[in-house]
């Protein structure tokens, strides 16, 4: 297995994926989002490549505030349905912790819906604390 970058050309299982996470995506929307994410240096989306075939992808940022330190962020993760319990959820962690330290982060973070309890057991098996639980509020701004 590898880690990589993710390419245009993947667009079509990345949104699969994110279908599979319970964002359907059509493949042009998922072409259009990587290529908007991945033209801003603060941001990388990463594959994990097994058998010639991309089995899972990452989003992790950077973030900066005024509030704390700057931080690295895994804004998705999404291994296939098939192949999850596999160690590729893993790789892909280590493979944003790695894009952090290269670009002088000290914190990976990562927010994770409440309903998904095997997801934080994911997290804490690999080493992530929970350090508080918040409520997420929306608001359009058009008008």
């Amino acid at each position: 297995m590898i880690v990589r970058s993710a390419k245009p050309a993947d667009a079509p299982v990345l949104a699969v994926l994110a279908t599979q996470l319970g964002y359907p995506t059509e493949p042009e929307e998922a072409e259009a989002r990587l290529r908007d994410v991945t033209s801003r240096p603060e941001n990388a989306v990463l594959v994990a490549e097994a058998d010639g075939a991309v089995a899972g992808w990452i989003h992790v940022a950077g973030r900066h505030s005024l509030e704390t330190q700057p931080f690295a962020e895994i804004l998705a993760l999404v291994v296939d349905e098939d192949r999850r319990g596999g160690g590729i959820g893993a790789e892909l962690v280590e493979g944003a912790a790695d894009w952090a330290d290269r670009h002088g982060f000290r914190t990976l973070r990562v927010r994770s819906n409440v309903v998904r309890e095997r997801t934080h057991a994911f997290y804490e098996r690999l080493g992530f604390a929970r350090t508080k639980s918040q409520v997420v509020f929306a608001r359009a701004v058009d008008r």
